[in-house]
Protein backbone atom coordinates (compact mmCIF):
# COMPACT_ATOMS: atom_id res chain seq x y z
CA UNK A 1 0.00 0.00 0.00
CA UNK A 2 1.46 3.34 -1.04
CA UNK A 3 1.57 6.09 1.55
CA UNK A 4 1.87 8.77 -1.15
CA UNK A 5 -1.22 10.89 -1.87
CA UNK A 6 -3.00 9.91 -5.07
CA UNK A 7 -2.60 12.65 -7.69
CA UNK A 8 -5.76 14.02 -9.29
CA UNK A 9 -8.23 12.43 -6.82
CA UNK A 10 -10.40 14.83 -4.86
CA UNK A 11 -11.46 14.14 -1.30
CA UNK A 12 -15.10 13.05 -1.09
CA UNK A 13 -16.56 15.63 1.36
CA UNK A 14 -20.26 15.06 0.78
CA UNK A 15 -20.51 11.94 3.02
CA UNK A 16 -18.81 13.82 5.85
CA UNK A 17 -21.26 16.71 5.57
CA UNK A 18 -24.15 14.23 5.57
CA UNK A 19 -22.78 12.52 8.68
CA UNK A 20 -22.42 15.85 10.50
CA UNK A 21 -25.94 16.93 9.48
CA UNK A 22 -27.39 13.60 10.62
CA UNK A 23 -25.54 13.81 13.94
CA UNK A 24 -26.85 17.31 14.64
CA UNK A 25 -30.36 16.29 13.64
CA UNK A 26 -30.23 13.25 15.95
CA UNK A 27 -28.95 15.44 18.80
CA UNK A 28 -31.81 17.93 18.57
CA UNK A 29 -34.49 15.32 17.89
CA UNK A 30 -33.55 13.40 21.03
CA UNK A 31 -33.41 16.63 23.04
CA UNK A 32 -36.95 17.43 21.88
CA UNK A 33 -38.40 14.20 23.31
CA UNK A 34 -40.52 15.72 26.07
CA UNK A 35 -41.54 12.33 27.46
CA UNK A 36 -37.93 11.47 28.32
CA UNK A 37 -36.29 12.58 31.55
CA UNK A 38 -33.70 15.34 31.21
CA UNK A 39 -30.73 13.18 32.12
CA UNK A 40 -31.74 10.54 29.60
CA UNK A 41 -31.74 13.25 26.94
CA UNK A 42 -28.19 14.17 27.86
CA UNK A 43 -27.03 10.56 27.88
CA UNK A 44 -28.56 9.55 24.57
CA UNK A 45 -27.86 12.85 22.82
CA UNK A 46 -24.23 13.21 23.90
CA UNK A 47 -23.07 9.64 24.33
CA UNK A 48 -25.24 8.25 21.55
CA UNK A 49 -25.48 10.78 18.74
CA UNK A 50 -22.04 12.32 19.30
CA UNK A 51 -20.24 8.98 19.63
CA UNK A 52 -22.00 7.60 16.55
CA UNK A 53 -21.13 10.72 14.59
CA UNK A 54 -17.46 10.53 15.56
CA UNK A 55 -17.32 6.84 14.70
CA UNK A 56 -18.97 7.43 11.32
CA UNK A 57 -16.54 10.25 10.52
CA UNK A 58 -13.64 7.99 11.47
CA UNK A 59 -14.86 5.23 9.12
CA UNK A 60 -15.48 7.73 6.31
CA UNK A 61 -12.07 9.34 6.62
CA UNK A 62 -10.17 6.07 6.89
CA UNK A 63 -11.94 4.07 4.18
CA UNK A 64 -14.12 6.26 1.96
CA UNK A 65 -12.66 9.78 1.88
CA UNK A 66 -10.35 9.13 -1.12
CA UNK A 67 -7.61 11.10 0.64
CA UNK A 68 -4.07 9.86 0.27
CA UNK A 69 -3.02 7.40 2.95
CA UNK A 70 -0.31 9.67 4.26
CA UNK A 71 -2.86 12.46 4.80
CA UNK A 72 -5.33 10.03 6.35
CA UNK A 73 -2.79 8.84 8.89
CA UNK A 74 -1.56 12.35 9.68
CA UNK A 75 -5.13 13.57 10.35
CA UNK A 76 -5.86 10.53 12.52
CA UNK A 77 -2.67 11.15 14.49
CA UNK A 78 -3.68 14.76 15.16
CA UNK A 79 -7.21 13.61 16.08
CA UNK A 80 -5.72 11.29 18.69
CA UNK A 81 -3.68 14.05 20.36
CA UNK A 82 -6.50 15.14 22.74
CA UNK A 83 -6.56 11.61 24.18
CA UNK A 84 -2.80 11.85 24.76
CA UNK A 85 -2.91 15.19 26.58
CA UNK A 86 -6.34 15.13 28.25
CA UNK A 87 -8.21 12.67 30.44
CA UNK A 88 -11.88 12.36 31.35
CA UNK A 89 -12.40 13.11 35.06
CA UNK A 90 -16.18 13.08 35.37
CA UNK A 91 -19.33 14.93 34.40
CA UNK A 92 -20.66 18.38 35.21
CA UNK A 93 -24.04 18.94 36.81
CA UNK A 94 -25.44 19.51 33.31
CA UNK A 95 -24.12 16.08 32.29
CA UNK A 96 -21.33 17.49 30.15
CA UNK A 97 -18.01 15.59 30.15
CA UNK A 98 -15.18 17.22 32.13
CA UNK A 99 -11.57 16.84 30.97
CA UNK A 100 -8.25 17.95 32.40
CA UNK A 101 -4.61 17.79 31.33
CA UNK A 102 -3.05 14.40 32.02
CA UNK A 103 0.15 16.07 33.15
CA UNK A 104 -1.47 18.73 35.29
CA UNK A 105 0.53 19.30 38.46
CA UNK A 106 -1.46 19.19 41.64
CA UNK A 107 -0.98 22.20 43.86
CA UNK A 108 0.70 21.51 47.18
CA UNK A 109 -1.66 22.93 49.76
CA UNK A 110 -0.44 23.84 53.22
CA UNK A 111 -2.07 25.16 56.32
CA UNK A 112 -1.71 28.94 56.60
CA UNK A 113 1.17 29.70 58.95
CA UNK A 114 -0.61 32.59 60.70
CA UNK A 115 -3.33 30.34 62.08
CA UNK A 116 -2.55 29.21 65.60
CA UNK A 117 -3.71 25.78 66.80
CA UNK A 118 -6.28 27.05 69.27
CA UNK A 119 -10.06 27.44 69.37
CA UNK A 120 -11.16 30.44 67.33
CA UNK A 121 -13.49 33.04 68.79
CA UNK A 122 -17.12 33.22 67.73
CA UNK A 123 -17.47 29.54 66.83
CA UNK A 124 -21.03 28.16 66.76
CA UNK A 125 -21.87 24.46 66.47
CA UNK A 126 -23.15 23.22 63.10
CA UNK A 127 -24.38 19.75 63.97
CA UNK A 128 -26.13 18.38 60.90
CA UNK A 129 -26.74 18.61 57.17
CA UNK A 130 -28.22 22.02 56.21
CA UNK A 131 -27.68 23.49 59.64
CA UNK A 132 -29.39 23.73 63.04
CA UNK A 133 -32.94 23.41 61.71
CA UNK A 134 -31.97 21.17 58.75
CA UNK A 135 -33.44 23.68 56.29
CA UNK A 136 -30.49 25.73 55.04
CA UNK A 137 -31.47 28.84 57.07
CA UNK A 138 -29.36 30.50 59.76
CA UNK A 139 -30.17 33.53 61.87
CA UNK A 140 -26.65 34.16 63.16
CA UNK A 141 -24.15 35.59 62.63
CA UNK A 142 -25.07 38.92 61.05
CA UNK A 143 -23.01 38.97 57.87
CA UNK A 144 -21.41 42.13 56.51
CA UNK A 145 -23.64 43.10 53.55
CA UNK A 146 -20.76 43.38 51.09
CA UNK A 147 -17.09 42.44 50.83
CA UNK A 148 -15.77 45.62 49.25
CA UNK A 149 -14.42 47.03 52.52
CA UNK A 150 -13.33 43.72 54.05
CA UNK A 151 -12.94 40.53 52.06
CA UNK A 152 -13.26 36.97 53.36
CA UNK A 153 -10.00 35.41 54.57
CA UNK A 154 -8.99 31.85 53.74
CA UNK A 155 -7.53 30.58 57.03
CA UNK A 156 -6.37 27.26 55.62
CA UNK A 157 -6.84 24.93 52.69
CA UNK A 158 -5.59 21.42 52.07
CA UNK A 159 -6.14 18.27 50.07
CA UNK A 160 -8.78 15.76 51.16
CA UNK A 161 -9.97 12.41 49.88
CA UNK A 162 -12.74 12.17 47.30
CA UNK A 163 -16.32 12.50 48.56
CA UNK A 164 -19.43 14.64 48.13
CA UNK A 165 -19.87 14.75 51.90
CA UNK A 166 -20.05 18.13 53.62
CA UNK A 167 -18.69 19.30 56.99
CA UNK A 168 -20.33 19.51 60.39
CA UNK A 169 -18.77 21.18 63.43
CA UNK A 170 -18.81 21.02 67.21
CA UNK A 171 -16.58 23.35 69.17
CA UNK A 172 -13.08 23.31 67.71
CA UNK A 173 -13.62 20.08 65.76
CA UNK A 174 -15.03 19.52 62.29
CA UNK A 175 -16.09 16.24 60.69
CA UNK A 176 -16.51 14.90 57.16
CA UNK A 177 -16.15 11.70 55.10
CA UNK A 178 -13.48 10.84 52.53
CA UNK A 179 -12.27 8.06 50.25
CA UNK A 180 -8.75 6.61 50.55
CA UNK A 181 -8.20 3.86 48.00
CA UNK A 182 -10.52 0.99 48.86
CA UNK A 183 -11.35 2.46 52.27
CA UNK A 184 -14.00 4.94 53.39
CA UNK A 185 -12.83 7.34 56.08
CA UNK A 186 -14.59 9.41 58.70
CA UNK A 187 -12.19 12.26 59.48
CA UNK A 188 -11.95 14.86 62.22
CA UNK A 189 -9.96 18.09 61.79
CA UNK A 190 -9.05 21.05 63.96
CA UNK A 191 -11.20 24.04 62.94
CA UNK A 192 -8.45 26.61 63.52
CA UNK A 193 -5.60 24.94 61.65
CA UNK A 194 -7.02 22.18 59.47
CA UNK A 195 -4.80 19.65 61.24
CA UNK A 196 -6.23 16.13 61.17
CA UNK A 197 -7.03 14.92 64.69
CA UNK A 198 -8.24 11.40 63.92
CA UNK A 199 -9.61 9.16 61.20
CA UNK A 200 -11.73 6.03 61.32
CA UNK A 201 -11.47 3.60 58.39
CA UNK A 202 -13.94 1.10 57.02
CA UNK A 203 -13.60 -1.08 53.88
CA UNK A 204 -15.71 0.19 50.99
CA UNK A 205 -15.37 2.08 47.73
CA UNK A 206 -18.22 3.60 45.75
CA UNK A 207 -17.03 4.92 42.38
CA UNK A 208 -18.40 5.56 38.89
CA UNK A 209 -16.96 7.64 36.03
CA UNK A 210 -20.08 9.82 35.99
CA UNK A 211 -20.89 10.34 39.67
CA UNK A 212 -17.36 10.31 41.06
CA UNK A 213 -16.20 8.36 44.09
CA UNK A 214 -16.47 8.33 47.83
CA UNK A 215 -19.18 8.79 50.47
CA UNK A 216 -22.08 11.17 49.84
CA UNK A 217 -23.72 11.77 53.22
CA UNK A 218 -22.78 14.51 55.69
CA UNK A 219 -22.02 13.46 59.32
CA UNK A 220 -24.55 14.19 62.08
CA UNK A 221 -23.42 15.11 65.60
CA UNK A 222 -25.33 14.35 68.80
CA UNK A 223 -23.59 15.23 72.05
CA UNK A 224 -20.33 13.29 72.11
CA UNK A 225 -21.28 11.04 69.17
CA UNK A 226 -20.89 11.33 65.39
CA UNK A 227 -23.09 9.37 62.95
CA UNK A 228 -22.11 8.73 59.33
CA UNK A 229 -23.68 6.89 56.39
CA UNK A 230 -21.25 5.65 53.72
CA UNK A 231 -21.67 5.42 49.97
CA UNK A 232 -22.24 1.64 50.09
CA UNK A 233 -24.66 1.70 53.03
CA UNK A 234 -22.52 1.50 56.17
CA UNK A 235 -23.98 3.36 59.17
CA UNK A 236 -21.54 4.12 61.99
CA UNK A 237 -21.66 5.64 65.45
CA UNK A 238 -18.31 7.07 66.57
CA UNK A 239 -17.00 8.95 69.59
CA UNK A 240 -16.37 12.55 68.58
CA UNK A 241 -13.38 12.86 70.89
CA UNK A 242 -11.34 9.92 69.63
CA UNK A 243 -13.05 8.44 66.58
CA UNK A 244 -13.50 5.16 68.45
CA UNK A 245 -16.32 3.13 66.92
CA UNK A 246 -19.31 2.55 69.21
CA UNK A 247 -21.21 0.42 66.70
CA UNK A 248 -21.53 -0.23 62.96
CA UNK A 249 -24.36 -1.55 60.79
CA UNK A 250 -24.50 -2.68 57.16
CA UNK A 251 -27.81 -1.11 56.18
CA UNK A 252 -27.79 -2.51 52.63
CA UNK A 253 -27.33 -6.04 53.98
CA UNK A 254 -30.11 -5.63 56.55
CA UNK A 255 -32.61 -4.32 54.01
CA UNK A 256 -31.47 -6.63 51.19
CA UNK A 257 -31.40 -3.53 48.98
CA UNK A 258 -29.10 -2.91 46.04
CA UNK A 259 -26.85 0.12 46.33
CA UNK A 260 -28.47 3.03 44.43
CA UNK A 261 -26.89 3.83 41.06
CA UNK A 262 -25.18 6.97 42.40
CA UNK A 263 -24.49 5.53 45.87
CA UNK A 264 -26.24 6.02 49.21
CA UNK A 265 -26.54 9.75 49.88
CA UNK A 266 -28.70 10.01 52.99
CA UNK A 267 -27.39 12.17 55.85
CA UNK A 268 -28.48 10.62 59.18
CA UNK A 269 -31.49 12.14 60.97
CA UNK A 270 -31.71 12.09 64.78
CA UNK A 271 -35.14 11.70 66.39
CA UNK A 272 -35.42 10.93 70.07
CA UNK A 273 -33.24 7.91 70.85
CA UNK A 274 -32.96 6.80 67.22
CA UNK A 275 -30.87 7.61 64.14
CA UNK A 276 -32.71 7.28 60.82
CA UNK A 277 -31.50 6.74 57.24
CA UNK A 278 -33.10 6.12 53.86
CA UNK A 279 -32.23 2.53 52.95
CA UNK A 280 -34.45 1.74 49.97
CA UNK A 281 -35.34 -1.83 50.92
CA UNK A 282 -38.58 -3.66 50.14
CA UNK A 283 -40.69 -5.70 52.55
CA UNK A 284 -41.24 -2.76 54.87
CA UNK A 285 -37.55 -1.76 54.98
CA UNK A 286 -37.33 1.44 52.94
CA UNK A 287 -36.68 3.74 55.92
CA UNK A 288 -34.78 2.35 58.91
CA UNK A 289 -34.31 3.64 62.47
CA UNK A 290 -31.52 2.36 64.71
CA UNK A 291 -31.25 2.76 68.47
CA UNK A 292 -28.53 5.23 69.32
CA UNK A 293 -27.46 3.28 72.39
CA UNK A 294 -26.42 0.03 70.71
CA UNK A 295 -27.19 0.18 66.97
CA UNK A 296 -30.03 -2.32 67.10
CA UNK A 297 -33.00 -1.84 64.79
CA UNK A 298 -35.78 0.23 66.37
CA UNK A 299 -38.20 0.05 63.43
CA UNK A 300 -38.44 -0.19 59.64
CA UNK A 301 -41.10 1.08 57.26
CA UNK A 302 -42.03 1.56 53.61
CA UNK A 303 -41.33 -0.33 50.40
CA UNK A 304 -39.83 2.24 48.03
CA UNK A 305 -36.34 2.14 46.51
CA UNK A 306 -34.19 4.98 47.80
CA UNK A 307 -33.35 8.10 45.86
CA UNK A 308 -30.64 10.59 46.89
CA UNK A 309 -32.30 12.89 49.40
CA UNK A 310 -32.13 12.72 53.19
CA UNK A 311 -35.05 12.20 55.59
CA UNK A 312 -36.54 15.32 57.22
CA UNK A 313 -38.70 15.65 60.33
CA UNK A 314 -41.66 18.04 60.04
CA UNK A 315 -44.88 18.73 61.93
CA UNK A 316 -47.81 18.62 59.48
CA UNK A 317 -51.55 18.30 59.99
CA UNK A 318 -51.01 18.31 63.74
CA UNK A 319 -48.50 15.45 63.91
CA UNK A 320 -44.81 14.85 63.42
CA UNK A 321 -43.81 13.14 60.17
CA UNK A 322 -40.60 11.99 58.54
CA UNK A 323 -40.70 13.01 54.88
CA UNK A 324 -38.30 11.58 52.31
CA UNK A 325 -37.87 11.51 48.55
CA UNK A 326 -37.91 7.98 47.22
CA UNK A 327 -37.71 6.70 43.68
CA UNK A 328 -40.89 7.90 41.92
CA UNK A 329 -42.62 8.92 45.16
CA UNK A 330 -42.66 11.23 48.16
CA UNK A 331 -43.26 9.24 51.32
CA UNK A 332 -44.27 10.28 54.84
CA UNK A 333 -43.57 8.02 57.82
CA UNK A 334 -44.64 7.96 61.44
CA UNK A 335 -41.41 8.76 63.36
CA UNK A 336 -42.41 6.48 66.24
CA UNK A 337 -42.83 3.23 64.30
CA UNK A 338 -41.93 3.91 60.64
CA UNK A 339 -45.39 3.15 59.25
CA UNK A 340 -46.28 4.95 56.02
CA UNK A 341 -48.72 7.82 56.60
CA UNK A 342 -49.11 8.91 52.98
CA UNK A 343 -47.39 8.80 49.60
CA UNK A 344 -47.51 11.02 46.54
CA UNK A 345 -46.21 9.97 43.09
CA UNK A 346 -43.24 12.02 41.93
CA UNK A 347 -40.89 12.31 38.99
CA UNK A 348 -39.97 10.13 36.03
CA UNK A 349 -37.72 7.60 37.66
CA UNK A 350 -34.69 9.91 37.68
CA UNK A 351 -32.71 10.92 40.81
CA UNK A 352 -34.29 13.18 43.43
CA UNK A 353 -31.66 15.03 45.42
CA UNK A 354 -32.86 18.40 46.75
CA UNK A 355 -34.44 18.57 50.19
CA UNK A 356 -38.25 18.64 50.46
CA UNK A 357 -38.95 21.75 52.54
CA UNK A 358 -41.78 22.82 54.82
CA UNK A 359 -43.00 26.27 53.76
CA UNK A 360 -46.01 26.74 56.05
CA UNK A 361 -47.93 25.07 58.82
CA UNK A 362 -49.16 22.29 56.56
CA UNK A 363 -47.38 22.91 53.26
CA UNK A 364 -44.46 21.11 51.63
CA UNK A 365 -42.50 22.10 48.54
CA UNK A 366 -40.85 19.42 46.41
CA UNK A 367 -38.53 20.20 43.54
CA UNK A 368 -36.40 18.08 41.20
CA UNK A 369 -34.38 18.51 38.03
CA UNK A 370 -34.44 16.28 34.94
CA UNK A 371 -37.57 17.98 33.58
CA UNK A 372 -39.70 17.35 36.68
CA UNK A 373 -40.16 20.82 38.24
CA UNK A 374 -41.83 21.74 41.54
CA UNK A 375 -45.06 21.00 43.37
CA UNK A 376 -46.61 22.53 46.48
CA UNK A 377 -48.57 20.09 48.62
CA UNK A 378 -50.93 20.87 51.46
CA UNK A 379 -51.18 18.17 54.13
CA UNK A 380 -54.52 17.92 55.90
CA UNK A 381 -56.27 15.27 57.96
CA UNK A 382 -58.33 12.95 55.77
CA UNK A 383 -61.67 11.33 56.48
CA UNK A 384 -59.87 8.32 57.97
CA UNK A 385 -58.05 10.54 60.46
CA UNK A 386 -54.71 10.17 58.69
CA UNK A 387 -52.80 13.00 57.01
CA UNK A 388 -53.35 13.25 53.26
CA UNK A 389 -51.71 15.45 50.57
CA UNK A 390 -53.47 17.82 48.17
CA UNK A 391 -51.71 19.44 45.22
CA UNK A 392 -51.99 23.26 45.34
CA UNK A 393 -49.94 23.98 42.21
CA UNK A 394 -47.24 22.65 39.90
CA UNK A 395 -44.60 24.37 37.81
CA UNK A 396 -41.90 23.25 35.43
CA UNK A 397 -40.04 26.57 35.64
CA UNK A 398 -38.27 25.90 38.95
CA UNK A 399 -36.12 22.74 39.02
CA UNK A 400 -33.82 22.18 42.01
CA UNK A 401 -31.49 19.47 40.76
CA UNK A 402 -28.64 19.14 43.27
CA UNK A 403 -29.10 22.41 45.13
CA UNK A 404 -31.44 22.67 48.10
CA UNK A 405 -34.19 25.31 47.86
CA UNK A 406 -34.50 27.66 50.83
CA UNK A 407 -37.67 29.54 51.87
CA UNK A 408 -37.92 33.06 53.31
CA UNK A 409 -41.08 35.16 53.82
CA UNK A 410 -43.20 33.30 51.27
CA UNK A 411 -40.52 33.00 48.58
CA UNK A 412 -38.08 30.24 47.72
CA UNK A 413 -34.51 31.02 46.62
CA UNK A 414 -32.00 28.71 45.04
CA UNK A 415 -30.50 27.28 41.88
CA UNK A 416 -33.00 26.11 39.28
CA UNK A 417 -31.17 23.84 36.85
CA UNK A 418 -28.03 25.89 37.44
CA UNK A 419 -29.60 29.39 37.33
CA UNK A 420 -30.39 31.31 40.53
CA UNK A 421 -34.12 31.93 40.84
CA UNK A 422 -36.89 33.22 43.10
CA UNK A 423 -40.14 31.24 43.32
CA UNK A 424 -43.38 32.76 44.63
CA UNK A 425 -45.11 30.25 46.89
CA UNK A 426 -48.55 31.79 46.40
CA UNK A 427 -48.98 30.49 42.87
CA UNK A 428 -45.72 28.87 41.73
CA UNK A 429 -44.64 31.73 39.47
CA UNK A 430 -40.94 32.40 39.07
CA UNK A 431 -40.35 36.04 39.96
CA UNK A 432 -36.91 36.14 38.38
CA UNK A 433 -33.92 34.12 37.22
CA UNK A 434 -30.47 35.68 37.28
CA UNK A 435 -26.96 34.26 37.28
CA UNK A 436 -25.87 30.96 35.74
CA UNK A 437 -23.82 29.53 38.61
CA UNK A 438 -24.06 25.81 37.90
CA UNK A 439 -25.12 23.19 40.40
CA UNK A 440 -23.59 24.42 43.65
CA UNK A 441 -24.80 24.67 47.24
CA UNK A 442 -25.68 27.50 49.60
CA UNK A 443 -27.04 28.78 52.89
CA UNK A 444 -29.40 31.68 53.60
CA UNK A 445 -28.15 33.77 56.52
CA UNK A 446 -30.97 36.20 57.28
CA UNK A 447 -31.44 37.96 53.91
CA UNK A 448 -27.95 37.19 52.53
CA UNK A 449 -27.24 34.07 50.51
CA UNK A 450 -23.83 32.40 50.69
CA UNK A 451 -23.45 30.39 47.50
CA UNK A 452 -20.60 28.07 46.55
CA UNK A 453 -20.87 27.67 42.78
CA UNK A 454 -20.16 24.49 40.87
CA UNK A 455 -17.03 26.18 39.54
CA UNK A 456 -15.61 26.75 43.04
CA UNK A 457 -16.43 30.44 43.58
CA UNK A 458 -17.94 31.71 46.82
CA UNK A 459 -20.58 34.41 46.28
CA UNK A 460 -22.41 36.75 48.64
CA UNK A 461 -25.85 37.50 47.23
CA UNK A 462 -28.54 39.90 48.40
CA UNK A 463 -31.82 38.24 47.47
CA UNK A 464 -35.31 39.76 47.55
CA UNK A 465 -38.52 39.09 45.63
CA UNK A 466 -37.51 41.98 43.35
CA UNK A 467 -34.15 40.62 42.29
CA UNK A 468 -30.60 39.56 43.06
CA UNK A 469 -27.48 41.61 43.60
CA UNK A 470 -23.99 40.18 43.97
CA UNK A 471 -22.07 41.94 46.74
CA UNK A 472 -19.06 39.69 47.10
CA UNK A 473 -17.04 37.08 45.21
CA UNK A 474 -14.07 34.89 46.16
CA UNK A 475 -12.42 32.20 44.05
CA UNK A 476 -11.75 29.21 46.32
CA UNK A 477 -11.41 26.07 44.18
CA UNK A 478 -10.45 25.32 40.58
CA UNK A 479 -12.37 22.05 40.35
CA UNK A 480 -16.02 21.00 40.34
CA UNK A 481 -17.68 21.67 43.69
CA UNK A 482 -20.95 19.97 44.65
CA UNK A 483 -20.55 19.54 48.42
CA UNK A 484 -22.84 21.26 50.91
CA UNK A 485 -21.29 24.10 52.91
CA UNK A 486 -21.32 24.69 56.68
CA UNK A 487 -21.16 27.94 58.67
CA UNK A 488 -19.81 27.59 62.22
CA UNK A 489 -20.22 31.14 63.48
CA UNK A 490 -18.13 33.31 61.17
CA UNK A 491 -16.15 30.33 59.84
CA UNK A 492 -17.32 28.83 56.56
CA UNK A 493 -16.28 25.25 55.88
CA UNK A 494 -16.19 24.29 52.21
CA UNK A 495 -14.84 21.37 50.22
CA UNK A 496 -15.10 19.40 47.02
CA UNK A 497 -13.76 15.99 46.03
CA UNK A 498 -10.14 17.21 46.15
CA UNK A 499 -9.70 20.10 48.59
CA UNK A 500 -11.11 21.62 51.74
CA UNK A 501 -10.87 25.14 53.14
CA UNK A 502 -11.92 27.25 56.12
CA UNK A 503 -12.91 30.83 55.32
CA UNK A 504 -13.47 33.61 57.84
CA UNK A 505 -16.54 35.51 56.62
CA UNK A 506 -16.84 39.25 57.46
CA UNK A 507 -19.52 39.77 60.09
CA UNK A 508 -20.99 42.78 61.87
CA UNK A 509 -19.87 42.68 65.50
Amino acid sequence: MSTQPTQGIRIRWRPALSILASGLAAFFIIRAKSDWAYEQQRIYALLGAVAATILALFVWWLFFSRAGWRLRLIVLAFAALPAVFFKHVGMSGDFMPVFELRFKKKATLQTATHVTPQVLEGVVDYLQFLGPERNGKLHTPVLAPDWSARAPEILWRQTVGSAWSGFTAKGSRIFTQEQAGETELVTCYDLASGRQIWKQANPGHYSTPIAGEGPRGTPTILGKLVFTFGGLGTLQCLKAESGERVWIQDVAKLTDASVPEWGYASSPLIHGDTVIVSAGGTENRSLVAYKIADGSVAWTGGNRPASYSSPFLYELAGRKQIVVFNKEAITSHDPENGSVLWEHPWGKGMPHVAAPIQVGDNKLLFSSGYGVGSTLLEINTGADGKPAPTVLWKTIRYQAKFSNPIERDGFVYGLSDGIFACLDLKDGTVRWKDGRYGHGQGLLVNDLFLLMTEGGELLLLKVTPDGLSETGRLKVFEDKTWNSIALAGEYLLVRNDREAACIRIPVLK
